[in-house]
């Protein structure tokens, strides 16, 4: 992650590791809020099936809930990203 430095005008980089205690706690929170979004976007392609009254098959209804989690779910890393971020924003102010 790019810190500014006082005394030059280019960012210095800096590695921040996750300990594996923390890695394994952000995966546990993606898994958990990946299982939330695909209820989600099952429910979400139920009321879609439901307002444009389509037949409800659930072939369709899934592969309308799956193109949803997709796109919910794409940024999965965010999870560790973000707590990098936040241990680096730590160290930052010590």
């Amino acid at each position: 992650m790019p810190r500014i430095s006082k005394t030059s005008p280019y960012p210095q980089w800096e590695e921040v590791l996750l300990t594996e205690d923390e890695e394994k706690a952000e995966e546990e929170k993606c898994r958990n809020e990946n299982k939330r979004l695909m209820k989600d976007c099952i429910d979400d392609a139920k009321n879609i099936i439901n307002e444009k009254e389509l037949k409800d098959y659930q072939t369709v209804l899934i592969r309308i809930a799956i193109a949803l989690f997709e796109k919910r779910a794409s940024h999965s890393v965010y999870w560790k990203e973000s707590k990098a971020k936040d241990k680096f924003d730590e160290k930052i102010k010590e």
